[in-house]
């Protein structure tokens, strides 16, 4: 809704946001009961962030916004206990919006656009073909895959006062059938017994990323100081699964009764909301004092808690300064992400997907962000 709300013509232009993300997962085997407890490993994340937008006349705005939509990152040491389900994910996607804004009159302005996005995909796992749990004898899974597809999006903010204004916007959900290729490590038993099996191959598969709902609503109790309450609804019932069909049989005779050409993840996802609050003091003319809090539900029940996402719910809390100076702007931010412990018992089928009786605890992440904006 930048289009709306910013007259003249602006560009931010340079937003880099670095995620440093970190949590602890203890497993317990099945068959000795033994407990390792494994942390992630430290790796770096930076989501691109772009917008640009221009005034047409009096009622019509133009924008133009690059940023991420979706993704995840998730690293374990390779040999860990639950590399059997995943070692190694990176999702991201990127999404290009063009829109268009028009101001109805002084109170009401509504806006519309195309969500053009690029979803990119890397999972890595192990598998255990000889039944050895050992690493040594372990098949490695390396998916990569990407695709592009489109959505859209509907916005209108109401002011009918200085003080207070109310937003709603509506993103529709997009499905990517996103295609790569899986190529297999085998070890050299597994070369020597079955040449055949687990041959390097194209792969793919559907993925619906949700719709959102989002609302907020501003007021400014005084001159200098304003207070923004929202929330969002995401539709992840959406993502019900996640199925991998291969181009030819990964695997066959004597090591399982039938040719393995797809395997399924069930994931049953449900809906969840994210509430949040936020403040803004300007304490002179060119700073800006900002805070926030942030609840945001897990989509995932514990009967399909995996290690591709070893997360719970979480909160959120930051703040930045905004500094001001002729026709540029200068944002700063910080976040420290808490995510809730978890703990759960793995069910028959989690005990098919190589995850364990699981507690996921001192699930935390870091973010730093900053913003360099300049209005023509």
């Amino acid at each position: 809704m930048a289009s709306i709300l910013t007259p003249g013509f602006g560009h931010d232009f340079h937003h880099p946001t670095f995620i440093l993300p970190s949590v602890d997962v203890t497993t317990t085997n099945p068959i000795s009961g033994e407990k390792t407890k494994t942390s992630s490993d430290a790796t770096v994340w930076m989501p691109p962030h772009l917008y640009t937008t221009y005034q047409f006349n009096d009622s019509v705005w133009f924008g133009f916004g690059v940023f991420g939509q979706f993704g995840l990152g998730t690293l374990f040491p390779a040999d860990w206990t639950g590399r059997y389900n995943s070692y190694d994910a990176e999702i991201k996607s990127l999404t290009f919006n063009p829109n268009v804004a028009f101001k109805v009159n002084d109170q009401i302005s509504v806006a519309g656009g195309i969500d053009l996005m690029w979803f990119d995909l890397r999972l890595k796992n192990k598998i255990d073909a000889l039944r050895m749990n050992n690493p040594m004898y372990d098949v490695r899974q390396n998916l990569t895959g990407d695709s592009f597809s489109a959505g859209w999006n509907l916005a209108l903010r109401y002011q009918p006062c200085e003080w207070g204004a109310f937003g709603i916007s509506y993103r529709s959900k997009i499905k990517q059938n996103v295609t790569g290729n899986v190529d297999f490590n085998k070890p050299q038993i597994l070369e020597m017994l079955a040449p055949q099996a687990f041959p390097n191959t194209g792969a793919g598969g559907d993925i619906t990323l949700p719709d959102t709902l989002s609302m907020g609503l501003m007021f400014k109790p005084w001159e200098r100081f304003s207070v923004e309450i929202g929330g969002t609804w995401v539709r992840w019932s959406t993502y019900e699964s996640l199925t991998i069909s291969y181009d030819q049989p990964i695997i066959g005779p004597p090591f399982v009764p039938a040719p393995v050409d797809s395997v399924k993840r069930d994931k049953n996802w449900h809906d969840t909301w994210r509430a949040q609050v936020g403040f803004e003091y300007t304490a002179m003319d060119w700073l800006d004092l900002r805070a926030g809090y942030i609840y945001d539900q897990s989509p995932v029940d514990d009967e399909y808690a995996d290690y591709l996402l070893p997360a719970n719910s979480r909160h959120l809390f930051s703040f930045g300064p905004g500094f001001r100076w002729r026709n540029w702007t200068l944002d700063l931010s910080y976040t420290y992400i808490w995510i809730l412990d978890r703990e759960f018992k793995a069910t028959p089928y989690q005990l098919s997907q190589g995850i364990m009786d699981s507690k996921f605890d001192s699930g935390k992440a870091h973010l730093a962000g900053l913003s360099l904006s300049y209005k023509f």
